[in-house]
């Protein structure tokens, strides 16, 4: 999927890079049930993202010591924003692989755009840059990734795996994790209620 990614580096229209998935009501995989996942890269090729809604046990202080950037000492210096920044479990693929989604006011040449306000970086630039507070003015990190390959998420869309809205940056960056799902279906005007109904079917 990493050469997938690399590809895709403007939204193509038609995609559904730069978008949310819900999981319905109804999704048979329970390692996505009721997540929200923001798609980074979509294209004939397959589709990769990050589920937003769920995070992990350790912190981004413990990634930070784990990876040696700084010792567990330090992290009293470390900024507030950065210190009590939840780390999110992105999907079952390679999870101890780290991922960073960020403002695109802070960009290095391994940040990949995903559209005009967001991108995605998977180097350690990023986490120093946020450690000392120079990052970008939003992030968010997670462990892991979810994969599909040709054709793949289409099929489960279709088979009433999961419902789409563009994303925006505000519920994307929302530090009130727990209640994200929730709050991007009341956007889309969804009462869960019927939508269960309907899942049936799937």
């Amino acid at each position: 999927m990493e050469r997938d990614i690399g590809a895709n580096r403007a939204s193509p229209s038609g995609t559904l890079q730069n978008h949310f998935l819900i999981a319905m009501p109804g999704m048979r995989d329970e390692r996505f049930s009721r997540s929200v996942i923001y798609l980074c890269a979509h294209s004939d090729e397959g589709a990769m993202g990050l589920i937003i809604n769920r995070t992990q046990q350790l912190g981004f202080t413990d990634v930070l010591v784990e990876l040696g950037i700084l010792d567990r000492s330090q992290s009293i210096r470390l900024p507030a924003r950065a210190r009590n920044m939840a780390v999110r479990s992105g999907g079952p693929v390679d999870r101890s692989r780290g991922f960073v989604l960020h403002s695109g006011d802070y960009v290095v040449d391994s940040s990949m755009p995903v559209s005009d306000e967001v991108c995605l970086t998977a180097t350690m630039d990023i986490l120093r840059a946020i450690s000392t507070g120079r990052g970008p003015r939003q992030a968010l990190m997670a462990l892991g990734y979810s994969g599909w390959g040709a054709g793949q998420l289409e099929t489960e869309i279709a088979e009433n795996g999961w419902l789409s809205c563009p994303a925006t940056p505000d519920l994307l960056f929302d530090g009130e994790v727990e209640s994200i799902y929730d709050r991007i279906l009341a956007s889309m005007g969804v009462d869960l209620t019927h939508l269960s109904h309907s899942a049936g079917h799937a």
